[in-house]
């Protein structure tokens, strides 16, 4: 196994697990409801540069050549900005209501948006392995704090993440679910 960063070739595989992780949130993020729109949606975004689910914010784990699992990580401090071209795309599909997404990172922090593992590789440790690469990545960009967020519904991630190390600061709501706000010093 092993992990790199993300290429524009990586996109198919890549919404599929996004989609995966994130259910309705990716629902809300490119305004499809049907699985494959939605999934269309997401790769044509990992392949465009400057938003979240950019290629550009993303690490890939790799098992015998095939796409094991994905992490997209940005820093909280560009959130806002890199939400834009997805509010763009909504206002032009006719979704002008939404003026903005559910404040999903704090200013500061180095934020871990998405962790997901095939299902097939489910088990081997890939999604440790991805924060650990995640961790690495925030520490040499000068960050001292990892977030994330996991929902109330989720208590393996959730042991997962204590696991490592990460500790529950605050509950947030994205898109009408609580989750647990979590941070792990660096």
């Amino acid at each position: 196994m092993q992990c790199r960063l993300a290429m524009k070739s990586d996109a198919k595989e890549a919404a599929d697990y996004i989609h995966l992780a994130i259910h309705d949130i990716a629902e809300a993020l490119t305004g499809e409801k049907e699985t494959e729109k939605i999934r269309n949606v997401l790769s044509d975004l990992f392949h465009q540069e400057n938003n979240r689910l950019s290629y550009q914010n993303s690490i890939v784990a790799e098992v015998d050549g095939n796409v094991a699992g994905i992490l997209v990580a940005y820093s909280g401090d560009d959130a806002e900005k890199l939400d834009r071209p997805i509010l763009e795309r909504l206002k032009k599909k006719g979704k002008n209501h939404i003026e903005s997404f559910d404040q999903e990172a704090d200013k500061g922090d180095y934020y871990i948006d998405t962790v997901s593992v095939g299902p097939d590789f489910q088990g081997r440790g890939i999604g440790t392995i991805l924060i650990q690469k995640a961790e690495q990545v925030a520490q040499d960009k000068g960050f001292t704090r990892v977030t994330l967020n996991v929902a109330e519904d989720n208590p393996g991630a959730k042991r997962l993440y204590e696991k490592l190390g990460y500790m529950k600061e605050k509950n947030i709501i994205i898109n009408d679910h609580e989750y647990d706000y979590m941070v792990k010093k660096i």
